[in-house]
């Protein structure tokens, strides 16, 4: 088999699924004479695309699969296949690789995928013998053979009618397949952008999936922290309340302590108003002692001019007396005076005291920020100022 270094390609399709009608063998002699070339005429039809593996076979009839071939030439791919010349081909057997019996044979046009597009009519490699170039003398011969050509020119007519009717079958089914091939490029298309939707949405869930799991692990993260945030809160809590309670009782002691420190501030205030009515009194009878001593010297001084010297004496010793008995008076009042001085000073000092251990009880209620012992510290602060 010349010019072939590989097998074709082939396939174990039956002969009832191949397609016959999409290539079309032209000018097929009745027979080739053994030794010499044969040439192959062949047409593509208007939808038929060859292909580079595709190749011409010469089958015995009867075959079953592309298999069965007995040799085979590659076909000749055209240049322009819009050219009408470009689908007119032909392809050349060599006669060493041609069959050398007479069985019946023919042409067949196989794709690169193993499946027939075209077969032509039998025919033989027989050597030409005299009986097929003598005259027949005879008149039945004659009318055998005329009858029997009338039958060829039918059956001729039939094939061709019905290669005629394949061939527009043919071409309804190309367009049809072209129609169809139409369709599934826009499937097709529609297709990839249905899968790069898909993609794309894939892609934004992925996305939206991965933030979410980080939102997710912040969050657990964030209520671990506030869990532990809630325990420290609550035990800080429960220590206020403790050292709240000790506050409120201490508030309670103090409040019980400035009602004590006002109760003696009343007291000192009753005691130091008794004293200054007392120390008034005191005033008024150093007053009263001092006219007398005044009186007393007038008197004493009347009393000094010149009468009996005896009556003299017992006057001014009377009046020497009088005078001494009130300077003792005034003394004695001055030193209850001197004395009742020094108790209101000592008065003074513990009221000053109390306003201050009154202020600092109404500095530590506003430091607790306590509004109602606040307000009973300040009314005992205002007694003990009044």
């Amino acid at each position: 088999m010349e010019k072939t270094v590989e097998d074709p390609p082939t396939s174990a399709v039956l002969l009832d699924d191949c397609h016959f009608s999409q290539v079309i063998f032209n000018s097929v002699e009745k027979f080739y004479i053994p030794g010499g070339d044969v040439t192959c005429h062949y047409t593509f039809t208007q939808h038929f695309i060859p292909r580079r593996k595709d190749w011409i076979g010469i089958f015995r009839v009867g075959w079953k699969t592309t298999r069965e071939y007995y040799t085979f030439m590659w076909v000749n791919l055209p240049i322009d296949l819009n050219n009408e010349s470009a689908k007119q081909q032909e392809v050349q057997f060599k006669a060493y690789y041609l069959p050398k019996d007479d069985e019946y044979y023919q042409f067949c046009y196989v794709d690169q995928d193993g499946v027939v597009r075209g077969a032509s009519i039998p025919f033989q490699f027989r050597p030409e013998n005299e009986e097929d170039i003598l005259v027949v003398t005879t008149q039945g011969e004659v009318e055998e053979i005329e009858q029997h050509n009338k039958e060829l020119c039918k059956e001729n007519q039939e094939l061709k009618d019905s290669c005629v009717s394949l061939q527009k079958q043919n071409s309804d089914m190309q367009a049809e397949l072209q129609k169809k091939q139409e369709e599934l490029e826009t499937l097709r298309c529609i297709n990839k952008k249905l899968e790069l939707k898909v993609k794309e949405q894939e892609d934004y869930w992925e996305t939206e999936l991965l933030q979410l799991k980080e939102q997710n692990q912040k969050m657990s993260s964030e209520n671990k922290k506030m869990g532990i945030r809630v325990d420290q809160l609550q035990a800080q809590l429960s220590t206020q309340e403790k050292e709240m309670e000790k506050l409120v009782q201490g508030d309670q002691d103090k409040t019980e302590q400035l009602e004590h420190l006002k109760k003696e501030n009343d007291h000192l205030f009753l005691s130091l108003t008794e004293q200054r009515k007392d120390q008034k009194k005191l005033e008024q009878t150093v007053e009263a002692m001092k006219q007398n001593e005044t009186t007393a010297m007038k008197k004493q001084q009347e009393l000094m001019e010149p009468r009996s010297k005896k009556a003299a004496l017992t006057v001014e010793e009377q009046l020497a007396r009088e005078v001494e008995r009130l300077k003792a008076k005034v003394e004695a009042g001055k030193a209850c005076f001197l004395e009742k001085y020094k108790e209101c000073q000592r008065l003074h000092k513990q009221i000053r005291q109390l306003r201050a251990a009154a202020l600092e009880v109404k500095q530590d209620q506003k430091s607790q920020q306590k509004p109602m012992g606040m307000g009973s510290k300040e009314s005992a602060v205002s007694t003990v100022t009044g």
